[in-house]
């Protein structure tokens, strides 16, 4: 019920909806119609209430599933869970379709890669994405390097910035951190049977103080955007970019916004610590390390972090 009266709001985003109006539609009293917004209200949305009835006060940053229309089979709306990698993952071995989406407004234990803590406040986009490829494990490199893509140039678009992509899976702004992905495989046979992406982006969140390098797209801005589009672009985008994806180069592309390639940068895996230039991305999606000694080292995985220049 409470999703039925959020639909009737957001489906008239410019006027008031009146209490007789939602109960009339709704079937149920006018007492329940209030009893639920108010539930709703406690619950973190931003209702406006007048004598006259009730308002969305931020429609555009509403995030489910009925606000994407042509998707709403798709897309799994949560005011909060621990984790949207761990909802997807339970999904994805339920049969959850390709391009299916598991969206939260709030993560409690919202995790990146390396099983870091991943912090999730309020106003960001939170998201996983389910993806079932027709590619052999090796090259599931592909769908990471094309969903940082796909997200950095939605932003460039919609909004003038200029997001960029860093080795192996951030966006940045300047050297500030925008955005995380990470992804988990399962493989069935000599194929994938699905791979999970995971995306924390910073919208109209303000990232906590010990987060000094990340910064949101509100901040770059001055002023708050609309989630909701930025889904929308993001998926029509990403879903374009997954067709045909074993034969496409998505590499080439992504090395046009990179923000790695030519820095000198500092690698650090499990085992080791490198440092040196990156010179390349290569068709593998694997970083081309140039070291001090004149010799070249291919990294497969590992944490890149860029090093301030002279």
């Amino acid at each position: 019920m409470k999703n039925k009266i959020l639909k009737q709001l957001w489906e008239h985003p410019h006027r008031i909806v009146s209490g007789v109006e939602l109960s009339r539609i709704l079937g149920i009293s006018r007492v329940g119609v209030w009893k639920h917004l108010q539930q709703l209200k406690d619950a973190g949305y931003s209702i406006e209430s007048t004598p006259k009835g009730y308002r969305l006060a931020d429609p555009e940053n509403l995030l489910n599933p009925f606000c994407f229309p042509g998707r709403e089979d798709h897309i799994h709306f949560y005011s909060q869970v621990t984790s949207t990698m761990d909802e997807a993952r339970e999904l994805a071995r339920s049969g959850a379709p390709h391009l299916s989406v598991v969206v939260a407004d709030n993560q409690t234990r919202g995790r990146g890669r390396l099983n870091r803590n991943w912090f999730s406040s309020p106003g960001g986009l939170w998201m996983s994405l389910i993806l079932r490829p027709d590619l052999p494990p090796p090259l599931a490199f592909k769908v990471n390097f094309a969903a940082s893509f796909s997200m950095a140039t939605t932003l460039n678009g919609l909004y003038g910035t200029d997001i960029r992509v860093k080795w192996p899976n951030d966006l940045l702004a300047g050297e500030k951190k925008v955005a995380g992905l990470l992804s988990e495989m399962e493989t069935q046979g000599d194929m994938i049977s699905f791979v999970n992406i995971g995306m924390g982006l910073n919208v109209n969140n303000d990232p906590p103080p010990q987060e000094k390098k990340a910064v949101s797209i509100k901040m770059l801005l001055g002023k708050t955007v609309s989630r909701r589009d930025i889904l929308m672009a993001f998926l029509d985008k990403f879903e374009m970019q997954m067709q045909d994806i074993a034969t496409k180069d998505v590499i080439g592309p992504w090395k046009t916004i990179t923000a790695t390639i030519g820095k000198t940068v500092t690698i650090e895996t499990r085992g080791e610590t490198g440092h040196g230039v990156a010179l390349d991305v290569d068709d593998t999606g694997a970083l081309i390390l140039g070291q001090g000694d004149g010799t070249e080292k291919k990294v497969i995985y590992g944490d890149c972090f860029h090093q301030a220049q002279l």
